[in-house]
């Protein structure tokens, strides 16, 4: 039964996911942290960012990390060959409705893309893909990621700090994102360990 609602959630992530992986992020925390509690909110702030520092898009990487985890945690104490091949229900799940629709409207887009209707719809889907990735943004703004001032204090301002300095540095300053990841975490060590 595990495997089903795996793939039938992995599945409607990837069909209702718009905007790539960030977008859906939030989906993939609602349904596996709040909807079916196969992970927790740290675990899943753990996952995000190994996606994120791991090669391939944060989507397909969350699933994979996603579909292993919950196997992990199921209480039916599956073995790690089951852990696997629920990294792979999930991953597959999620990349299926793209590679279906794909398939089925590629020649349909590229003979109708300039018409009025389907550009009236892509600039319908614009906003609601920002709204996901500021909802993506806002679901990683946790305790679990910044601490709070009554918990930590230290911890709470050098996360804050970090975050700051780290969006300025790729916001204004272009610096490579993935030297913003190996700086931060560099500093992480330092300052709090």
């Amino acid at each position: 039964m595990l495997f089903l609602d795996l793939f039938i959630t992995f599945f409607k992530i990837g069909l209702f996911g718009f905007g790539g992986g960030y977008g859906m992020l939030s989906l993939i925390q609602h349904e596996t942290v709040e909807q079916h509690k196969w992970l927790t909110s740290s675990e899943f702030t753990d996952i995000v960012a190994i996606s994120q520092m791991t090669p391939g898009p944060i989507g397909i990487n969350s699933a994979t990390y996603c579909g292993y985890q919950a196997v992990v945690n199921d209480p039916a104490g599956y073995s790690q060959a089951m852990a696997v091949l629920g990294s792979f229900t999930a991953t597959f799940a999620l990349v299926l409705p793209s590679l279906i629709l794909m398939i089925l409207i590629s020649k349909m887009f590229l003979k109708y893309m300039r018409t009025n209707t389907v550009q009236s719809v892509f600039m319908g889907l614009r906003p609601a893909v920002v709204g996901l990735l500021a909802a993506a943004t806002l679901l990683l703004c946790t305790k679990e990621n910044f601490s709070s001032p009554s918990e930590n204090v230290w911890q709470f301002w050098i996360s804050v700090f970090l975050f700051i300095v780290t969006f300025f540095g790729t916001l204004v300053l272009k610096i490579n994102p993935i030297k913003m990841i190996v700086m931060a975490g560099f500093a992480g060590l330092l300052l709090l360990y």
